[in-house]
């Protein structure tokens, strides 16, 4: 066997790129809240304003590529989720903060090729709207390094995650056996979100004073298409009556769902906000409460895949999931109506759960190889050749 495949096939050689993406997760968590007016010294000067990269770019691209990049097991696709590491941590120590750009968005472009190579071994519905989120986030990258503005960027690393999530369940739905016209309206609400996205861009590029935002509110529209077709039609509305891992892990599908609902009704009605208590109601509805809910409810599946380690359930879990929900409430309460304090104080709630939710799961790690045959996923990556992956 050729050595580099060997050793990347070890999941010892994928730990340090995830610590990459925890180091980046943390900068951005301390940098959103220092966005938000807690007085906690800055790590390095200018560090706010890297909250959206760090969060977006610097751990999240790196988590979804490196486990692209084990699903199709071919060594070059690593090169995506090793760029996204580093492009994080030069923007962590701001050493170089426009290399690192460059470089998230040459781990961007990775996750173009990963998704050309998905789509050409299963050109299936679901395969096409993941590698169109992954478009998204090349053209959001590339947006953001010649210098458009972060709104607009935004709104497609939104793109990104949102497509990403939503054809990893399309996926899953076919155990539905769902029919052709459910996909197509599936389908439909996917482009209409992308293609309403690119039209919010060229209205900014055009008409930089422009009142109208119509693109901004028609991607809301689709957002909300998307909810209401992942509300209606995910297995999650199955397994949600199933016990253990399995149902705990539908109730954080269930609730990302309503969560990015939200979020649509959001940019429908404040869609020219780029700044402000509005745009953060928006914005941390879908980056939060769906995100967040989603990786909340993914990681028992994510972690074995890349770590071939498996996470023991715990009822304890549910804790995390539901101070993420009432804190984020508690968040967009003060964004609309109860001013500045309730929307600091739902921040740093939602910080304590994301922190409370990594320790459960390093718990959940180190329970599962304590006792063999715990209620967890299998140890063994099972997806790992799979085409498209989970």
């Amino acid at each position: 066997m050729n050595p580099l495949r060997a050793t990347i096939r070890d999941p010892r050689f994928r730990m340090p790129l995830l610590a990459a993406a925890m180091l980046a997760l943390l900068a951005a968590m301390w940098a959103g809240l220092i966005r938000l007016g807690w007085g906690f010294p800055p790590l390095v000067h200018g560090i706010g304003a890297l909250h959206g990269p760090l969060m977006v770019c610097g751990f999240l691209g790196t988590l979804i590529s490196l486990e692209r990049a084990v699903a199709i097991g071919q060594r070059w696709a690593y090169a995506a989720p090793v760029f996204c590491a580093m492009g994080g941590i030069l923007l962590i120590t701001s050493l170089a903060p426009y290399l690192g750009a460059l470089l998230l968005t040459l781990g961007s472009l990775g996750m173009v090729a990963i998704f050309y190579v998905i789509v050409r071994r299963q050109p299936e519905p679901f395969s096409y709207t993941m590698a169109l989120g992954a478009c998204g986030w090349l053209i959001g990258n590339v947006l953001w390094v010649v210098g458009l503005p972060l709104a607009t960027v935004t709104m497609w690393w939104s793109v990104f995650l949102v497509l990403t999530i939503a054809g990893e369940r399309l996926e899953l739905s076919r155990l539905l056996f769902l029919s052709r016209s459910t996909t197509r309206l599936f389908l439909g609400a996917a482009c209409l979100y992308f293609g309403s996205t690119l039209l919010a861009t060229i209205e900014t590029v055009l008409f930089p004073e422009g009142s109208w935002h119509l693109g901004s509110r028609v991607a809301g529209l689709g957002m909300l298409a998307l909810a209401a077709w992942l509300l209606r039609y995910d297995i999650a509305r199955r397994t949600v009556r199933q016990s253990g891992l399995t149902r705990y892990m539908a109730v954080c599908l269930l609730s990302g769902y309503f969560w990015l609902a939200i979020g649509g009704v959001l940019q429908i009605i404040y869609a020219g906000a780029t700044a402000g208590p509005y745009y953060d109601a928006m914005l941390h509805a879908v980056f939060i409460g769906f995100v967040f809910s989603m990786i909340f409810g993914h990681m028992p599946i994510i972690l074995p895949a890349v770590l071939a380690r498996a996470v023991a359930y715990s009822p304890l879990m549910y804790a995390p999931l539901l101070l993420l929900n009432l804190s984020l409430a508690l968040r967009l309460a003060g964004d609309l109506w109860l001013g500045l304090g309730v929307r600091q104080w739902g921040g740093i709630l939602n910080a304590i759960a994301i922190l409370m939710f990594l320790f459960m799961t390093a718990y959940g790690l180190a329970a599962a190889s304590r006792t063999p045959g715990t209620n967890s996923l299998v140890k063994k990556p099972a997806r790992e050749s799979s085409p498209a992956g989970h």
